[in-house]
């Protein structure tokens, strides 16, 4: 496949860039917002391209069969920013997709978006998780062959390699590390039993292809 992840220079976009250039099965075209990102994107094997989420980027989708939408802002960035990126970027980046014939689309969403009011009172959180809801439900609608990866809190620790995954969980206390959230996304591409779902993940016992292939 030919890949175009967006939120390249995030970190778990940057690790997803690193295991599809490291793969014999695909080649990356790496999503950035600053220019000076680019040699690292290089080094990584990935051939960068400068393009905006808040500004016009439908040239980004050119030469390419597969949307990793790794882009985030997080819940403490502002909720103007949380509605720009999360929200409407996603929108967007659907959209060309749709209007490209794009063959795979795997949104990185977030744990809770299929509920927003889990967050309580967080208002901050609560608008995140409205906007990773509204972007999953605009890719459920749009027709594409789509995969939505849902994992629990993040963590910088060290890949595990082993997940807990499932439709959807009935405990959604667990952690798991961005980089296996990243492995996640990357064999979530050619996993034909994963097509038009939207799965829940945390670490867990079960080594990661082996629990993709169960779903």
């Amino acid at each position: 496949m030919h890949v175009l992840v967006i939120g390249a220079n995030g970190t778990t976009g940057k690790m997803a860039v690193k295991k599809l250039a490291e793969s014999e099965q695909h080649l990356v075209k790496a999503m950035i917002r600053k220019s000076e990102q680019s040699k690292e994107m290089e080094d990584l094997g990935a051939r960068p391209i400068i393009a905006d989420l808040e500004q016009a980027f439908k040239y980004a989708f050119e030469d390419i069969n597969a949307v990793i939408f790794a882009a985030g802002s997080g819940p403490d960035t502002g909720m103007d920013k949380t509605t720009a990126v999360d929200r409407d970027g996603a929108i967007k980046a659907i959209d060309f997709a749709k209007e490209k014939g794009i063959e795979r689309f795997i949104m990185l969403s977030s744990m809770g978006a299929d509920d927003p009011s889990i967050a309580g009172d967080s208002e901050t959180f609560r608008h995140y998780l409205q906007a990773k809801h509204d972007a999953d439900v605009h890719l459920k609608q749009s027709g594409l062959n789509y995969t939505i990866v849902r994992p629990g809190a993040l963590t910088d620790d060290e890949a595990t390699g082993k997940i807990d995954v499932s439709e959807e969980m009935k405990h959604r206390e667990g952690e798991i590390t961005r980089e296996d959230v990243a492995t996640i996304l990357v064999e979530s591409i050619l996993f034909t039993n994963l097509h038009h779902k939207t799965i829940e993940m945390v670490n867990g016992d079960e080594p990661i292809k082996d629990a993709l292939k169960r779903i």
